[in-house]
């Protein structure tokens, strides 16, 4: 296992660390959980037909971690995700990628310290404006991307500030689904958890999602063998998790069975080595228990490999295999491939080994390898980790090939353009659906025509 793959398990922990730390000393806005609960209020708004939402299947689905706030953005929450010890300036923050801001308004646009080269102020952008994330799910519409698995961080809804940020952007994701005809579920990131939390805060909040956001209910909210979808990640992993094994058997059970709450479909995401308890997995055979309850395996293979041809090896030897187990159970298969990979900001003066674009992009090359790859051996769903995740520069939205220089480092897309990823991305969706051929070489994008202006005679 390579470094990044040993670190990559710990995602969620570090990312909720960085979460959790004011930026530049700021105070924080005091909320009660119970005004946080008091807030949380069904989708009453306008919706759209577009995507079936009754299917994983031919389905390619994003992450989207929906983490970022800003300054100004009315939260109080300053630069979450930002940050870096508590302070967003030149030299301390905790993003590799910088977003595409161009086509934001101003209202959606939040002034930083950094800098661009030819000296201007550097932009970014916050997950609790609605305006931006509706302009996401338009970018998915545009883009051919079905929708996204919302993640809901155990550790954060664990206060009443992180629960009431959950809702707000919650509601935007919904609002974004429905308006622009795409679909969306959720999933729970048990990373940070203690022993307990499971039962106190996991499974009292999925009873809080329906009895008082009624999500479920919510129709772009994704459907599979007719039930609603929920998605479970951090399972077996041998990271020295502090909640047990037996309490994700009773999450899975209550998800499953449970009279009110129950009746879903169970997306489990495990390790890499979840079928033979290797490498980044526990060795309990209780996970393949564990694993038998839910419906859909997802293993996590961020870091597991780093060029084209290591994925496409993983696909031929790993990923067959796990497909071929999960059919003779009876559970579908849900691979997880990723752009690339990049957290030196974030591990600034913690790992000397945090180079910049540690998984290089290949200008597209390696997120595409790992879809053909995984088309051949017949996955016919993916997901693609993820959507807006600039920390560890896994994101496929925009980002900019002109970002802020100075103190920090950052990276571009190369030179591709900054929606190049999410075109590719529909490209994906394309395969996944037969329409095109698995190829080794990514399909040639179009160039757009300027339009000809026509000659007036006088």
């Amino acid at each position: 296992m390579t470094a990044i793959a040993r670190l990559s398990m710990l995602v969620g922990v570090g990312a909720l660390v960085l979460c959790a730390a004011g930026a530049e000393g700021a105070p924080r806005r005091k909320t009660t959980r119970q005004q946080a609960i008091d807030r949380m209020k069904p989708y009453a708004g306008k919706h759209v037909r577009g995507v079936d939402t009754s299917t994983m299947h031919k389905k390619v689905m994003c992450g989207y971690q929906g983490w970022f706030s800003a300054q100004g953005d009315g939260t109080g929450q300053r630069w979450d995700h930002y940050s870096s010890g508590g302070r967003f300036e030149p030299g301390h923050c905790s993003i590799d990628l910088w977003p595409d801001v161009s086509e934001l308004d101003a209202d959606e646009k939040y002034v930083t310290s950094f800098k661009h080269k030819n000296g201007s102020p550097a932009h970014v952008f916050s997950s609790h404006n609605r305006k931006t994330v509706l302009r996401h799910f338009k970018w998915m519409k545009e883009y051919g991307i079905d929708g996204v698995f919302l993640q809901r961080f155990g550790a954060t809804i664990k206060s009443g500030r992180g629960l009431a940020g959950r809702t707000i952007v919650t509601s935007n994701v919904q609002a974004g689904a429905n308006l622009h005809g795409r679909t969306w579920a959720m999933m729970y990131d048990l990373s940070g958890l203690r022993a307990g939390d499971i039962e106190k805060y996991v499974i009292a909040d999925w009873k809080l999602l329906i009895d008082r956001m009624r999500i479920t209910r919510d129709k772009a909210y994704l459907r599979h063998n007719g039930k609603p979808v929920v998605g479970v990640w951090g399972v077996g992993f041998n990271d020295n998790r502090r909640y047990s094994l037996a309490e994700c058997r009773r999450l899975v059970k209550f998800l499953k069975s449970d009279r009110t709450y129950g009746s879903n479909t169970v997306v489990l995401g495990v390790p890499t080595g979840w079928r033979t308890l290797t490498r980044d997995s526990i060795k309990d055979k209780a996970l393949h228990e564990v694993i038998r309850l839910a419906d859909v395996v997802s293993p996590w293979t961020i870091g597991r490999y780093e060029t084209p041809g290591q994925a496409q090896e993983h696909a031929k030897t790993t990923a067959r295999a796990d497909l071929a187990w999960c059919g003779s159970a009876g559970k579908e298969y849900l691979p997880v491939i990723f752009p690339g990979f990049s957290w030196r900001n974030m591990m600034k003066g913690r790992r000397a080994d945090a180079t910049l674009g540690q998984i290089p992009r290949r200008k597209g090359a390696f997120l595409w390898s790992q879809a053909v790859a995984n088309r051949k051996i017949g996955a016919n769903m993916t997901y693609v980790a993820m959507f807006d995740e600039i920390d560890e520069a896994t994101a496929i939205f925009k980002c900019t090939n002109d970002p802020p220089v100075g103190a920090s480092e950052f990276l571009t897309y190369e030179g591709v353009p900054s929606d190049h990823y999410l075109w590719l991305t529909g490209q994906v969706r394309r395969l996944v659906r037969n329409e095109i051929p698995a190829s080794p070489d990514a399909p040639k994008r179009a160039k757009s025509k300027k339009p000809r202006l026509k000659t007036v005679r006088r």
